[in-house]
Protein backbone atom coordinates (compact mmCIF):
# COMPACT_ATOMS: atom_id res chain seq x y z
CA UNK A 1 0.00 0.00 0.00
CA UNK A 2 3.32 2.45 0.94
CA UNK A 3 4.53 2.20 -2.80
CA UNK A 4 0.78 2.86 -4.39
CA UNK A 5 0.74 6.15 -2.78
CA UNK A 6 4.37 6.49 -3.39
CA UNK A 7 3.21 5.77 -7.28
CA UNK A 8 0.19 7.84 -7.11
CA UNK A 9 2.30 10.98 -5.87
CA UNK A 10 4.75 10.68 -8.55
CA UNK A 11 1.93 10.64 -11.03
CA UNK A 12 0.81 13.58 -9.74
CA UNK A 13 3.89 15.37 -9.93
CA UNK A 14 4.08 14.83 -13.83
CA UNK A 15 1.03 15.45 -14.77
CA UNK A 16 0.98 19.30 -15.84
CA UNK A 17 -2.17 21.56 -15.36
CA UNK A 18 -4.26 21.82 -18.64
CA UNK A 19 -5.28 25.28 -19.45
CA UNK A 20 -9.18 24.87 -21.60
CA UNK A 21 -11.18 27.47 -22.72
CA UNK A 22 -13.15 27.07 -19.82
CA UNK A 23 -9.90 28.78 -17.70
CA UNK A 24 -9.74 31.81 -20.11
CA UNK A 25 -11.86 34.56 -22.08
CA UNK A 26 -12.55 33.66 -25.17
CA UNK A 27 -12.09 36.90 -27.64
CA UNK A 28 -16.13 37.86 -27.67
CA UNK A 29 -16.12 37.55 -23.81
CA UNK A 30 -12.85 40.01 -23.69
CA UNK A 31 -14.98 42.52 -25.90
CA UNK A 32 -17.96 42.47 -23.78
CA UNK A 33 -15.94 42.81 -20.60
CA UNK A 34 -14.61 45.64 -21.83
CA UNK A 35 -17.43 47.15 -23.00
CA UNK A 36 -18.79 46.82 -19.33
CA UNK A 37 -15.72 48.05 -18.45
CA UNK A 38 -16.40 51.02 -20.21
CA UNK A 39 -19.69 51.75 -20.00
CA UNK A 40 -19.10 51.47 -15.79
CA UNK A 41 -16.33 53.28 -15.32
CA UNK A 42 -17.75 56.75 -14.35
CA UNK A 43 -20.14 55.13 -11.90
CA UNK A 44 -18.08 52.55 -10.30
CA UNK A 45 -13.74 53.37 -11.04
CA UNK A 46 -12.36 51.66 -8.52
CA UNK A 47 -14.07 48.21 -9.28
CA UNK A 48 -13.27 48.75 -13.33
CA UNK A 49 -9.63 49.58 -12.55
CA UNK A 50 -9.52 46.28 -10.76
CA UNK A 51 -11.02 44.38 -13.45
CA UNK A 52 -8.65 46.30 -16.20
CA UNK A 53 -5.20 45.60 -14.10
CA UNK A 54 -6.53 42.10 -13.98
CA UNK A 55 -7.30 41.90 -17.60
CA UNK A 56 -4.13 44.39 -18.35
CA UNK A 57 -1.12 42.86 -16.35
CA UNK A 58 -1.62 39.21 -15.72
CA UNK A 59 -1.51 39.89 -11.53
CA UNK A 60 -3.51 37.42 -9.72
CA UNK A 61 -6.26 38.63 -7.51
CA UNK A 62 -4.27 39.33 -4.13
CA UNK A 63 -1.31 40.93 -5.94
CA UNK A 64 -3.78 43.82 -7.46
CA UNK A 65 -5.47 43.91 -3.67
CA UNK A 66 -2.04 44.62 -2.28
CA UNK A 67 -1.27 47.83 -4.89
CA UNK A 68 -0.07 50.58 -3.09
CA UNK A 69 0.20 54.51 -4.52
CA UNK A 70 3.84 54.14 -4.60
CA UNK A 71 3.80 51.23 -6.94
CA UNK A 72 2.75 53.45 -9.56
CA UNK A 73 5.61 54.97 -11.46
CA UNK A 74 4.28 58.08 -13.65
CA UNK A 75 7.26 58.39 -15.13
CA UNK A 76 7.43 55.24 -17.26
CA UNK A 77 3.93 54.28 -16.81
CA UNK A 78 4.21 51.24 -15.20
CA UNK A 79 2.94 49.31 -11.84
CA UNK A 80 4.97 47.46 -9.77
CA UNK A 81 3.36 44.17 -8.49
CA UNK A 82 4.95 42.21 -5.86
CA UNK A 83 4.30 38.79 -6.26
CA UNK A 84 3.07 36.47 -3.94
CA UNK A 85 3.25 32.30 -3.90
CA UNK A 86 6.85 32.37 -4.79
CA UNK A 87 6.37 34.07 -7.37
CA UNK A 88 8.99 37.15 -8.73
CA UNK A 89 8.27 40.95 -8.29
CA UNK A 90 7.97 42.39 -11.44
CA UNK A 91 7.18 45.89 -13.54
CA UNK A 92 4.31 45.79 -15.93
CA UNK A 93 3.62 48.69 -18.02
CA UNK A 94 0.81 49.93 -18.49
CA UNK A 95 -1.37 51.65 -21.85
CA UNK A 96 -1.35 55.53 -21.35
CA UNK A 97 -5.05 55.32 -20.70
CA UNK A 98 -5.05 53.09 -17.78
CA UNK A 99 -2.80 54.33 -16.21
CA UNK A 100 -3.63 58.11 -16.36
CA UNK A 101 -6.78 56.78 -15.11
CA UNK A 102 -5.32 54.62 -12.37
CA UNK A 103 -2.99 57.60 -11.57
CA UNK A 104 -5.84 59.44 -11.11
CA UNK A 105 -8.05 57.42 -8.91
CA UNK A 106 -4.81 57.09 -6.33
CA UNK A 107 -4.77 60.71 -6.27
CA UNK A 108 -7.83 61.19 -5.49
CA UNK A 109 -7.70 58.42 -2.16
CA UNK A 110 -7.60 60.00 0.97
CA UNK A 111 -5.71 58.53 4.04
CA UNK A 112 -2.54 57.76 4.68
CA UNK A 113 -2.57 54.06 4.28
CA UNK A 114 -1.73 53.97 0.36
CA UNK A 115 -3.68 51.03 -0.26
CA UNK A 116 -5.71 51.57 -3.52
CA UNK A 117 -7.95 49.07 -3.16
CA UNK A 118 -8.58 48.70 0.26
CA UNK A 119 -11.08 45.63 -0.18
CA UNK A 120 -10.76 41.72 0.78
CA UNK A 121 -10.51 39.19 -1.52
CA UNK A 122 -14.08 38.27 -1.20
CA UNK A 123 -15.48 41.91 -1.69
CA UNK A 124 -13.01 41.34 -5.48
CA UNK A 125 -14.45 38.09 -6.18
CA UNK A 126 -18.34 39.83 -5.95
CA UNK A 127 -17.41 42.10 -7.88
CA UNK A 128 -15.90 39.81 -10.60
CA UNK A 129 -19.03 37.97 -10.48
CA UNK A 130 -20.84 41.17 -11.27
CA UNK A 131 -19.16 42.00 -14.35
CA UNK A 132 -17.91 38.70 -15.76
CA UNK A 133 -19.04 38.03 -19.30
CA UNK A 134 -18.97 34.44 -18.45
CA UNK A 135 -19.29 31.98 -15.90
CA UNK A 136 -15.50 31.58 -15.21
CA UNK A 137 -13.07 32.52 -12.21
CA UNK A 138 -11.56 35.82 -11.61
CA UNK A 139 -8.84 33.58 -12.52
CA UNK A 140 -9.20 33.69 -15.81
CA UNK A 141 -8.44 37.37 -16.20
CA UNK A 142 -4.63 36.12 -15.57
CA UNK A 143 -4.40 33.31 -17.97
CA UNK A 144 -6.53 35.50 -20.64
CA UNK A 145 -3.49 38.48 -19.88
CA UNK A 146 -0.89 35.05 -20.61
CA UNK A 147 -2.32 33.47 -23.65
CA UNK A 148 -2.79 37.18 -25.77
CA UNK A 149 0.73 37.68 -24.58
CA UNK A 150 2.42 34.80 -26.00
CA UNK A 151 0.00 34.58 -28.92
CA UNK A 152 1.14 38.46 -29.41
CA UNK A 153 4.34 37.96 -29.43
CA UNK A 154 5.48 34.20 -29.35
CA UNK A 155 8.11 34.79 -26.55
CA UNK A 156 7.67 32.20 -23.63
CA UNK A 157 10.63 34.00 -21.92
CA UNK A 158 8.27 37.63 -21.90
CA UNK A 159 5.09 35.87 -20.78
CA UNK A 160 7.48 34.34 -17.60
CA UNK A 161 8.72 37.51 -16.49
CA UNK A 162 5.35 39.05 -17.38
CA UNK A 163 3.30 36.23 -14.90
CA UNK A 164 6.25 36.21 -12.47
CA UNK A 165 6.58 32.46 -12.82
CA UNK A 166 10.26 31.56 -11.18
CA UNK A 167 10.43 28.28 -13.40
CA UNK A 168 9.48 28.42 -17.02
CA UNK A 169 7.59 24.75 -16.43
CA UNK A 170 5.08 26.96 -15.10
CA UNK A 171 4.49 29.34 -17.85
CA UNK A 172 4.55 26.52 -20.77
CA UNK A 173 1.12 25.41 -20.53
CA UNK A 174 0.46 28.39 -21.84
CA UNK A 175 2.72 27.90 -25.32
CA UNK A 176 1.94 24.05 -24.98
CA UNK A 177 -2.53 25.30 -25.27
CA UNK A 178 -1.92 28.12 -28.08
CA UNK A 179 0.30 25.43 -29.97
CA UNK A 180 -1.73 22.83 -29.74
CA UNK A 181 -4.87 25.05 -30.97
CA UNK A 182 -3.31 26.50 -33.85
CA UNK A 183 -1.14 23.29 -35.23
CA UNK A 184 -4.95 21.03 -35.01
CA UNK A 185 -6.52 24.22 -37.10
CA UNK A 186 -3.92 23.92 -39.46
CA UNK A 187 -4.79 20.43 -40.20
CA UNK A 188 -8.54 20.18 -39.32
CA UNK A 189 -9.78 23.40 -40.78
Amino acid sequence: MGQQVCCNRRMAQTIRYAINKNKYLLEPEVQKLEGLLESSAAENDRDTLLIWLGLKTGARATELLSLRKNDLNPYDKTVFIRGIKGSNDREIPLNRWLFDRLYAYANSLEGSSGELFPIGYHRFRQIWDWYRPAPKKLHALRHTFAIRLYQKTKDLRLVQVALGHRNITNTMVYADYVYSQQELRKLIV
